[in-house]
């Protein structure tokens, strides 16, 4: 049995990647940096703190067996695939792509196509690994802005049978909650065997455990309950997780 564990991660501790229109953080080995002791937590292999300048982007690149999972902070970021998907990412708007037997995608910051004042696009992108190789391509996205109003988790993404309104993901052991808090707002965190609590945004407490600024996050094992209370405006992003990678 695994021993009750919170394993804090501060921002400034993330892999780092950093050209003239991307400024990167990962929370795990990605791309060129990798470190054989910090690949995933439970399912989750990616979570990206990504901000992308205006008229740039990700150009066309595959990606195969992998539930992409992207949550926008503020900004717009274009979609457009090889499955013929396509759409404006915004705060409020949660996508899934299945990348499956494989799939080929591109994602850009076209917000000066939009409006008079274009502005970087700050996103989290967060990959789970699927429950079963070669399923079929697929997209998905909800707005749940409303939602995020009344200051609780929110499912955004699951596998599991007891989240019927959130996004499909290809994984039965793993769910994906969003929460918006204003100051003195908490909210209590899932009891599962493996969670991972990202603050991309604002200043939190962590019952128990101390305070958590922007880009830090909380890797639980075999723990969970917890409260969090918001110490400024602040949001989540909450994977619960019920299996692991071996």
């Amino acid at each position: 049995m695994n021993h009750p564990k919170i394993d804090v991660r501060r921002a400034d501790d993330r892999f780092t990647t950093k050209i003239d229109w991307l400024d990167s953080k990962h929370s795990f080995s990605f791309g060129g940096h990798f470190d054989d002791a910090n690949t995933h937590h439970g399912v989750l292999l990616v979570n990206n703190d990504d901000i992308v300048e205006p008229g740039t982007g990700f150009d066309t690149h595959p990606h195969q067996d992998m539930e992409i999972v992207t949550w926008v902070l503020g900004g717009a970021l274009v979609h457009q695939d090889s499955e013929g998907h396509s759409g404006v990412i915004y705060p409020g708007l949660a996508q899934r792509m299945s990348a499956g037997t494989g799939i080929l995608h591109s994602e850009k910051n076209d917000t000066w196509r939009m409006k008079n004042d274009p502005e970087p696009v700050h996103f989290v992108q967060m990959w789970v690994l699927p429950d079963e190789p070669g399923i079929k391509p697929g997209y998905e996205q909800r707005e749940i802005d409303h939602e995020l109003l009344a200051g609780g988790l929110v499912p955004v993404a699951s596998g599991m049978d007891k989240h019927e309104s959130a996004i499909r993901i290809h994984n039965k052991y793993a769910a994906l909650y969003a929460a918006r808090l204003a100051p003195g707002q908490s909210v209590q965190l899932p009891d599962a065997p493996l969670l991972h609590l990202f603050v991309p945004r604002g200043t939190v407490t962590l019952e128990g455990t101390g305070t958590l600024a922007p880009g830090d996050a909380a890797r639980f094992t075999a723990t969970g309950g917890q409260r969090v209370t918001a110490v400024e405006p602040a949001e989540l992003l909450v994977w619960e997780m019920h299996a692991t990678i071996s």
